[in-house]
């Protein structure tokens, strides 16, 4: 059986963690994207406000197989 890939970007931010920054993109990309198979992440940043770290951010691919 052959299968077609897509993949889209997505930016996610969390006040919590990069981890967390990552559960909320992947979280948010479910309820509109069937067959995900897979996430990269390409790129990590911190927002910074008042001297201190506000917010994780997270760039990252999710990557889902196109339906026949």
């Amino acid at each position: 059986m052959s299968r077609v890939a897509r993949i889209t970007e997505i930016i996610a931010g969390s006040p919590v963690g990069f981890d967390d920054a990552i559960k909320v993109g992947f979280d948010r990309a479910r309820k509109t994207l069937r067959g995900i198979t897979g996430i990269r992440v390409l790129e990590q940043r911190v927002k910074v406000a008042d001297d201190k770290m506000a917010e994780y951010r997270v760039r990252m691919e999710i990557i889902f197989v196109l339906e026949n």
